[in-house]
């Protein structure tokens, strides 16, 4: 049986082509909203990290009703990191809309996105988005998407995929390019007709293929999915299964059970096939969980979330600022808000080690580790990170492999030397190399995930901010050998103590400085880089000597330079393998892993001959 009466659809691009806006326009227009309410923009976005940094974290649902249609949305991530989002809620939808950039194209991250919708057999609708930029060149882009629905193979049904033209900034949704620009209807309608109505059999046993997880305080875990078949209810009696754990089998019953209502949740009695529904009250679900009747127990298959490539170590902060800034300091709150974390976020891992206050944690990328780093810090956290390292395999050979990645690189023709010689040193190999958009150069490199850890600061260097860097996922390769990450040395504190600007001013003609007067410093902490590749101590809490003579010069006020403070990806990128990054509510203080001169001399010359 066909329901004519509901539709379900994901947004999925690149990042920053216009997903969020797009589906803050259509609850706009469809009356979610009160006349007079006042609405935030990229009102998806509800987390503060999202909202800062312009990107979608975590995939959103909403619904809107157009037409007596019930059409359930759901905002997808367009970053790559978050490509486990993308992965599984692909599966509570019936078709995807792809939205692509009238002046960028498809990019690297829409491909990624449009194969994964592809191999689910999801009918595609192509909404070509801000079309009303200056630059804007909606022709060619038609033919990039029909190149790449080719290039991966899609069948005749999705290679027939409508094209809508749109600006949703500007609110408006055309068939063909020179039609009135209206409102977005023509998007809604498109909807209704291409993207196909949900099937289902209701007198068959209910099953829901749990496809995201939210997290309530009050609550618990909440389990978001689409009814396959049959109807679900508050307080029945369900089994929990999964395909990929046979061993999972717990009796359950829904105590409460939500729909989505524009932004919000609305509690209901009963939902039944095709309703995408949150189901309250089973503790333990997760997800690839399959709620279904007991008289039908068999789970529906489920793709396993891609495995994680980069990890990092999570340790308790013993520096000794130790506890000064930090609400939550000891081991049992870091164990304790880590392992809460993987209760949303299917695509980390968390392992404990031999050391009680240390823990690596596992993610798909820098991004990904580093919006966790940042929510925890804003929560009150204080800890200690090291660097980020990707996580290896072995093959049936024995032979090593690591993870690698497809880059794409636009650049001003000027900059592609130095970039290509940069990723040439860090094992990239240049694949392709082309005219791009808007008189820049396109660079395509497969080059080891390592390679790319810690270089996308000195890209933005290199290309004076011009350079538009993309990267996705290709898979294990063979180990390409030892890269060196840095080639300039730290400046280090000497002594523990609080900056002075005398000491400062005899610092900064070693390098650039990371802090200036007036802040609180400890032995080992690094204060700056160096010019050349050895590490140098200096004592920056040193004082001006007093003398009975007065010196000419005495008078003259000590100049300076303002010191290079460092975003936390920047910090992330900077330090190096010997080097830990403490994070605090306040500050971000990078240090050496041992404090203690001597001690980390010893240890350097140890290494040294280990390695003879």
């Amino acid at each position: 049986m066909v329901r004519e009466d509901v539709r379900n659809v994901a947004i999925i691009a690149h990042v920053d082509h216009g997903k969020t806006t797009l589906v803050d326009c259509l609850l706009r227009q469809s009356g979610v909203f009160r006349e007079n309410q006042e609405v935030v923009e990229r009102v998806m976005d509800s987390n503060d990290i999202e909202r800062e940094r312009g990107i979608t974290i975590l995939s959103k649902n909403t619904a809107i009703e157009y037409k007596g249609v019930k059409i359930n949305i759901v905002d997808t991530p367009g970053h790559a990191d978050f490509g486990g989002e993308v992965e599984r809620v692909l599966k509570m939808v019936d078709g995807v809309i792809l939205v692509v950039d009238a002046f960028e194209g498809a990019m690297p991250q829409t491909k990624f996105v449009l194969r994964k919708a592809l191999e689910l057999d999801l009918s595609v609708l192509v909404c070509v988005n801000k079309i009303d930029r200056p630059e804007a060149r909606p022709e060619e882009v038609i033919d990039e998407v029909l190149e790449l629905l080719m290039d991966l193979d899609a069948n005749d049904k999705q290679l027939e995929a409508p094209f809508i033209f749109a600006s949703a900034k500007g609110g408006f949704a055309m068939n063909d390019l020179g039609d009135e620009q209206v409102d977005m209807k023509p998007l809604l309608d498109a909807i209704l007709e291409s993207i196909p109505a949900p099937e289902g059999e209701e007198e068959e046993p209910m099953k829901v293929l749990v496809s995201t997880i939210d997290y309530n305080e009050y609550i618990g875990r909440i389990g978001v999915g689409k009814v396959e078949n049959g109807r679900i209810s508050v307080n029945q009696d369900c089994v929990l299964v999964n395909a990929h754990d046979t061993e999972k089998r717990q009796r359950i019953r829904i105590s409460k059970l939500y729909m989505f209502d524009g932004l919000n949740r609305v509690e209901v009695k009963e939902a039944k096939y095709g309703d995408i529904v949150s189901i309250s009250g089973i503790a333990d679900v997760a997800i690839g969980d399959t709620i279904c009747s007991p008289e039908d127990t068999e789970a529906i298959p489920f793709q396993k979330i891609s495995e994680p490539t980069i990890a990092m170590d999570f340790m308790v902060n013993d520096s000794p600022l130790a506890g000064t800034e930090g609400k939550y300091v000891t081991s049992r709150h870091l164990r304790d808000r880590l392992f809460r974390e993987l209760n949303t976020d299917v695509s980390l891992r968390v392992e404990e080690t031999a050391n009680m206050d240390c823990f690596k944690v596992s993610g798909r990328g820098e991004l990904h580790l580093s919006v966790l780093i940042e929510n925890m810090r804003r929560e009150g956290f204080e800890f200690a990170v090291s660097k980020a390292e990707v996580i290896t395999k072995r093959n049936e050979r024995g032979q090593l492999l690591e993870p690698m990645e497809q880059c794409y690189i636009d650049v001003p023709e000027e900059f592609s030397g130095a970039v290509i010689q940069k990723l040439a040193q860090r094992k990239g190999e240049l694949l392709a190399m082309g005219p791009g958009q808007g008189g820049y150069t396109r660079l395509e490199f497969q080059i080891p995930s390592r390679g790319l850890i810690g270089y996308r600061g000195e890209f933005m260097t290199d290309t004076k901010g011009n350079g538009i860097m993309n990267t996705i996922f290709d898979g294990y390769d063979v180990y390409r050998g030892d890269i060196s990450y840095r080639h300039q040395g730290s400046i280090i504190a000497f002594e523990t103590g609080e900056s002075i600007t005398y000491g400062l001013f005899n610092a900064q003609e070693r390098g650039t400085l990371f802090i200036g007067a007036g802040e609180k410093v400890y032995a080992g902490e690094i204060i700056g880089q160096t010019g050349h590749a050895e590490d140098v101590e200096v004592n920056v809490c040193k004082t001006k000597k007093l003398t009975n003579t007065r010196s000419s010069g005495s008078d003259e006020a000590l100049r300076l330079t303002v010191p290079k403070i460092m975003s936390l990806e920047q910090c992330m990128d900077f330090i190096d393998t010997d080097e830990l990054l403490e994070v605090t509510p306040q500050h971000l203080r990078i240090r050496k892993k041992i404090l203690d001169p001597v001690m980390r001399k010893r240890s350097e010359i140890a290494r040294a001959n280990g390695k003879k």
